[in-house]
């Protein structure tokens, strides 16, 4: 395979099917909470089911993007983005008709097994197909789009629901699909691992997928059953029993879908515990944005979706240049001082509430924070895939992605039962002062995300490589020992 470069005709057209399906599943992560408030209305949903709305897409997407990988990595890293697009697109169509709430999670649930198919191997795809001095410019590039992707999402929800239906919301993906399924089987190459394993890992996806909806089931039912109900406690245990097996298979295994050794390189511990921190806040804050924004502010869907739109022009601006300076100064200060930032603008948006005005209470907020987070999100994940092996790019960008949408399931699971949301995320009365509460959590976990970078993050992307006898062990399924 002749690799491709930046900037040439071959190199856009890779990049545009990477950034076009990848962001859909980023746009699906979040456009669907401006929709939450007419959703519950139309359907008639507890916010119990509200919350499983959310984490019903989040939950497989987390569990089984490292499968998304390894069968990459396996099979063709092109033909199973592929086969993940078009998954997604029918779960897609399958929500917008949902004549329930029970149906409307089930269908979530299917486009999350469709986003863990296609989210790890865009990524991958980019890896493989671009040649090392170019590599690096499209990283930032799909990583800066795909985030202004998920930033979008609350803006474009907003616009559709006012005038549309939340039902739209889903099926602007169909064309979306279409166009991004015709361009990758026309211009991209295909791409595996020679040394991938011949059999998968599903003990190992099995056991992770029940750990995390165990924990996310216990702390979602929470607030309705009490901490002591039998059934919570119960969830609670599998879940923690659930990620227990899941790591004892992984070590055990002979081809694990995570080979534990991955871990030993400090880098990518370290770049990926700070995503977690990092991304559990950013999930929580546009959860509870856009939501207290309607409920309590009495902003239309539109006007809510609006004013995160400086997030989104933020990073389509600044995202790039951070990939480049992190490139030339090293990823420990602007993963440093990026969720710091974030952390500031955070606790401005903590003084959200009945009687605030746009300009005066929200738009300080957003600024500051999309400031962060466009000094966050590139340098992000061009250390996570820095740390691992070129050859195993698959499990690399899997493992940093399956941690970011861990973080956000628990994020939306754990949120509302700590700020003392309730039973209902539609009451004003109670989401008001919820809101102020999660947001200073989130402003903390933000400082504390900056914290840990500047502590574990190593100054320079050089001293991010692995050495050679420990990539040997990094890859999907890889048999190499």
């Amino acid at each position: 395979m002749t690799p491709v470069r930046y900037g040439e005709p071959a190199g856009r057209w890779v990049l545009l099917a990477t950034v076009l399906g990848s962001g859909m599943a980023f746009v699906d992560a979040t456009v669907v909470n401006i929709a939450l408030p007419h959703i519950g209305a139309e359907l008639d949903a507890s916010a119990a089911a509200l919350q499983w709305t959310v984490n019903g897409y989040t939950l497989p997407l987390a569990a089984f993007i490292l499968l998304g990988g390894s069968l990459g990595d396996r099979f063709g890293r092109r033909r199973i983005f592929v086969v993940g697009v078009a998954w997604f697109a029918a779960a897609s169509a399958l929500c917008g008709l949902a004549p329930n709430i029970e149906t409307l999670i089930a269908a979530r649930a299917l486009q999350g097994v469709g986003g863990a198919l296609l989210t790890p191997g865009s990524l991958a795809i980019l890896q493989a197909s671009f040649d090392p001095d170019s590599r690096s410019r499209a990283i930032g590039a799909w990583s800066g789009l795909g985030g202004i992707a998920g930033a979008s999402g609350p803006f474009l929800g907003g616009w559709i629901v006012e005038q549309a239906s939340w039902r739209w919301v889903f099926g602007i993906n169909l064309p979306l699909a279409a166009v991004v399924i015709a361009v990758a089987l026309r211009h991209i190459p295909e791409s595996s691992d020679p040394d991938a394993a011949r059999s998968i890992d599903v003990a190992g996806a099995v056991t992770g997928a029940l750990g995390l909806a165990g924990l996310t089931y216990g702390f979602t039912a929470w607030p309705d059953r009490g901490g002591l109900d039998p059934l919570v406690l119960a969830a609670l245990a599998a879940g923690v029993a659930g990620l227990v097996g899941f790591v004892l298979i992984e070590r055990h295994s002979r081809h694990p879908m995570l080979p534990l050794e991955v871990f030993r390189s400090r880098a990518f511990s370290a770049t990926n515990l700070v995503t977690f921190v990092v991304y559990a806040a950013i999930g929580g804050v546009f959860f509870f944005l856009v939501l207290t924004l309607q409920v309590v502010t009495g902003f239309s869907p539109l006007a809510a979706g609006l004013a995160a739109l400086p997030v989104t022009l933020l990073m389509l601006v600044l995202s790039a240049r951070s990939g480049a300076l992190a490139s030339r100064i090293g990823p420990r200060l602007p993963m440093s001082v990026g969720p710091l930032v974030c952390a500031a603008g955070v606790a401005l948006l903590a003084g959200v509430g009945a009687d605030s005005t746009y300009v005066a209470d929200v738009l300080p907020g957003v600024v500051i924070f999309g400031l962060g987070l466009s000094l966050t999100v590139a340098p992000l994940t061009a250390t996570a895939l820095a740390s691992a092996s070129d050859r195993h790019a698959g499990i690399a960008s899997g493992v940093n992605n399956a941690v970011a949408r861990a973080a956000g399931l628990m994020a939306v699971a754990v949120l509302p039962l700590a700020a003392g949301v309730g039973s209902s995320l539609l009451d004003p009365a109670m989401l008001g002062p919820a809101h102020r509460t999660a947001m200073l959590l989130c402003a903390g976990l933000l400082a504390a995300g900056g914290l840990l970078a500047f502590a574990t993050i190593p100054a320079s992307l050089a001293a991010v490589r692995p050495p050679e006898a420990a990539r040997l062990y990094i890859g999907p399924g890889c048999g190499t020992r």
